[in-house]
């Protein structure tokens, strides 16, 4: 990445940093209505390591685009 580029994704990290969080909340809260007794701090674990997996899987799906 040139530096450039990364400047151009470093403005963006607050709107990035938004999306997260939205996300998180939006599968917190869909938790909650699942199961009224949560533990939340476990779901949200949960939810976190969901989102990691995935940015895995879709980074793995664009290395493998790229070759």
């Amino acid at each position: 990445m040139t530096d450039i580029q990364k400047q151009e994704i470093e403005r963006y990290h607050k709107e990035l940093e938004s999306d997260v969080r939205k996300l998180v909340d939006k599968y917190l809260s869909i938790s909650d209505w699942d199961i009224p007794e949560i533990n939340e701090q476990k779901s949200m674990e949960y939810i976190l390591q969901a989102i990691r997996n995935t940015l895995d899987d879709v980074e793995s799906d664009w290395k493998k685009r790229s070759q």
